[in-house]
């Protein structure tokens, strides 16, 4: 019975959890808003909606940045936190806001990232 479980059901097993789809645990990525505005994260680096490359603060589970102008709300912080591995709330100002904060999406793959994922 030993040797069926190392030569059958443990190859199985370590097969079964290497193919299983591996979830984002943080913020990196692109992000989209329902009204069309996105941006991108890359670790310290983010390229805000208006296509600005700037340096935040960032953790694996949140990023804040200060936009300068022109960008809107120039001088206040943008602080972002990720509530799952699809979701980003976003909110303005350090103080605590009652105001619902921003929900972003992970970005659907483009249709050229998937044209390229073809030829693979």
């Amino acid at each position: 019975m030993t040797s069926y479980l190392a030569k059958t059901i443990i190859p199985a097993l370590v097969l079964t959890t290497l193919a299983s789809p591996a979830f984002a645990d943080a913020i990196d990525g692109n992000w989209c808003h329902t009204d069309g505005r996105r941006f991108m994260i890359r670790g310290p680096e983010i390229v805000t909606p208006n296509g600005t490359r700037l340096q935040g603060d960032y953790d694996r589970h949140g990023f804040r940045y200060m936009p300068a102008a022109p960008e809107p709300g120039a001088g206040q912080a943008v602080v972002m936190t990720l509530a799952n591995e699809n979701t980003v709330y976003l909110q303005r100002g350090e103080a605590v806001s009652t105001a619902p904060p921003e929900v972003w999406v992970r970005c659907s793959p483009s249709i050229s990232v998937l044209e390229g994922s073809r030829r693979l």
